[in-house]
């Protein structure tokens, strides 16, 4: 789910096996996006995967680093991480999103060859697309907790809508 001039596109690192069959980003049962999303402000309401649709509508895209479905992540190899990235580089370019929104660190230095970089806003820019690195919402990261997920979520919506009250669907939009 992506067009043209969205203030932020998240990225997720790769299709999982249910995603996959369902078409849905982050469509596992157990993946925390989508409460992390909404707790986050992100979006009025708890989406479902299949409501996607609605995100550009909210100025929100997603989409992938690597296409290739797997049931971890862990079964990528680094030279599609590296190839995904170059790919994504590419999207954003013609795109042109205010925010790329990483979701998985250990991704983000594999596909954009920076091995020590964190969580957080990041000093790379894509053209005039900032980035920022956000933890894995899969079940299997248990170091971060939905509630400290929706924290470092919301972070990034305030860069990209203003503070508090500001958002998606309010009619404020930031200019970070």
């Amino acid at each position: 789910m992506v067009a043209d001039g969205l203030a932020v596109l998240f990225c997720g690192i790769n299709p999982g096996l249910m995603s996959a069959a369902t078409g849905h980003h982050f469509a596992r049962p157990g993946n925390r996006f989508w409460p992390v999303l909404h707790r986050s402000g992100f979006t009025p309401r708890q989406l479902r995967p299949e409501e996607q649709g609605e995100l550009p509508g909210l100025g929100l895209g997603i989409t992938n680093v690597v296409a290739r479905a797997t049931a971890r992540a862990d079964e990528l190899a680094a030279d599609e991480f590296r190839a995904g990235g170059e790919l994504l580089r590419a999207k954003v370019g013609r795109l042109r999103p205010r925010w790329l929104a990483v979701v998985g660190v250990t991704a983000y230095r594999t596909a954009f060859r920076e091995p020590k970089a964190r969580i957080g806003p990041q000093e790379r820019a894509i053209g005039g697309t900032r980035i920022w690195v956000l933890p894995n919402p899969s079940g299997l990261n248990a170091h971060w907790t939905t509630e400290s997920m929706a924290e470092e979520f919301g972070r990034l919506r305030e860069a990209a809508f203003g503070p508090a009250g500001g958002g998606p669907g309010t009619g404020r939009t930031g200019t970070s």
